[in-house]
C-alpha cells in the first residue's frame, strides 16, 4: 500500500513536471505576479493592523512597487543602459591598450611570439561580434513572429493585473491551500512552510534590497573618486552580488581596468579598492545581517546552479522559478533527511 502511494506521487509529480515544462511560456506572468505579491503581502499585513481595510492597504503596496519600479525604469534606466552600452564598447579597446603595455612582456617571459589573435582584446573582439550576430538573429526572429511579440507585450500588461488580484487574496489562496492537507500531516506541512517561507522571504525581500544598496553605494563611491563608467560598474557589480564576495572581485577587476592606463593609476586604483572594501564591510556588519539575516540556507553554488538550470530548461519562467524551487527543494531535502537520521541514529555523523 505503503509502495503503490509512493509510486502515484512519483507519476503525479512526473506529470506536474510536463505540463509545468509545457506551459512554461503561458505561466511566465503568473509567475512574475506571485512572486510579487508574495514580496508585498508582508506589507499589506502590516498596513492591516493599523486597521486599514484589506483592499486599500493591498492598493497602497501595489502603487508603491510599481511606481517604484517606473521610476527606476524611467529615470535611472536609461542612464544605465548608456553607460553600460558605453562601456561594453570601450572595453576592447582598453583592453588592447593594457595588453600594449603588458602583453609583449609577459610573452616574452614565456618565449611566445605575440600575433593578432593572441590576447584578451581580440577574443572580446569576437565575441562581441558573435553576440552582435545573435543578437540580431534573435531580434529577426521575434520580429517576424508576431505571436511571441504579442505574448510579450500581453505579458507586460498581464502581471500587474495579476499582481493585484494575488496580493489581495493571498493569504485565502494560503487558506484553501492548508485545507487540502489532511490533518495528520497538518503539522509536518505548516512547519515545512513556515522554514520555506523564512528562507525564501529573507533571501528575495533582503537580498534584492542588499543587491540595490550595493549598486547604489559603488555607484556613488566610484563616481566620487572619478572613475569612468562609475554606474555601470556599481549598478552590475552591485547586480552579481547575490554570490558572496563576486560583485566584490568583479567589481574591483572592471574598474581597475578601466584606471590603469590613467595618468595616476595608482591613486585611482586605491579609490577603487577603498570604496569596494568600504562597501564590503558595510554589507557585512549592516546590510545583510539587518535585512537578510542567517536563515538562507541557500549555498551560492546552488543559487547559481538554480538559475543556470532554471533558464535552460523553462527560459525566462524557470529563472522566476529557480530560486523558489531551490528553497523548497532545500527545505525537503534537509528535512528528508533529519528523518532518515532520526530513524537510523547509528548513521548519524559524529562531530568532532
Amino acid at each position: 500500500m505503503q509502495s503503490n502511494l509512493r509510486l502515484n506521487w512519483l507519476i503525479a509529480t512526473a506529470i506536474f513536471g510536463w505540463l509545468l515544462y509545457l506551459l512554461a511560456p503561458v505561466l511566465t506572468p503568473f509567475i512574475a505576479a506571485g512572486l510579487l505579491a508574495y514580496m508585498g503581502d508582508p506589507f499589506a499585513d502590516r498596513l492591516q493592523k493599523h486597521s486599514i481595510p484589506r483592499t486599500l492597504a493591498v492598493v497602497i503596496v501595489f502603487l508603491s512597487t510599481f511606481l517604484l519600479i517606473g521610476l527606476l525604469v524611467l529615470l535611472v534606466g536609461p542612464l544605465v543602459k548608456t553607460q553600460i552600452n558605453a562601456l561594453f564598447d570601450a572595453l576592447p579597446d582598453i583592453v588592447s591598450e593594457v595588453e600594449e603595455v603588458w602583453l609583449p612582456t609577459v610573452l616574452g617571459w614565456m618565449n611566445v611570439e605575440a600575433g593578432d589573435d593572441v590576447g584578451i582584446s581580440a577574443f572580446l573582439a569576437r565575441y562581441s561580434e558573435m553576440v552582435g550576430s545573435w543578437s540580431g538573429k534573435i531580434l529577426l526572429g521575434v520580429g517576424k513572429s508576431g505571436g511571441v511579440l504579442a505574448a510579450a507585450v500581453l505579458s507586460l500588461f498581464l502581471i500587474p493585473i495579476l499582481t493585484f488580484y494575488m496580493l489581495r487574496d493571498w493569504d485565502a489562496f494560503l487558506s484553501h491551500i492548508g485545507a487540502l492537507i489532511p490533518e495528520s500531516k497538518r503539522k509536518t506541512a505548516y512547519a515545512l512552510a513556515q522554514e520555506t517561507d523564512d528562507m525564501l522571504g529573507a533571501f528575495l525581500r533582503g537580498q534584492l534590497l542588499v543587491m540595490l544598496a550595493l549598486a547604489v553605494i559603488y555607484s556613488l563611491g566610484l563616481a566620487i573618486v572619478g572613475i569612468k563608467f562609475a554606474i555601470a560598474i556599481g549598478v552590475v557589480a552591485g547586480l552579481v552580488s547575490f554570490v558572496p564576495y563576486l560583485g566584490f572581485v568583479f567589481g574591483i577587476g572592471l574598474a581597475g581596468l578601466t584606471v590603469v592606463l590613467e595618468p595616476n593609476p595608482l591613486w585611482h586604483l586605491a579609490g577603487v579598492i577603498a570604496v569596494f572594501t568600504v562597501a564590503q564591510v558595510i554589507e557585512g556588519s549592516l546590510l545583510t545581517p539587518k535585512l537578510v539575516g542567517d536563515r538562507i540556507g541557500l549555498h551560492p553554488v546552488l543559487v547559481i546552479f538554480a538559475i543556470a538550470a532554471g533558464g535552460q530548461l523553462f527560459g525566462f519562467f524557470g529563472i522566476l522559478l529557480a530560486l523558489p524551487a531551490a528553497a523548497i527543494l532545500s527545505v525537503l531535502i534537509r528535512f528528508a533527511y533529519h528523518r532518515y537520521l532520526k530513524e537510523h541514529p547509528e548513521l548519524e555523523p559524529e562531530i568532532e
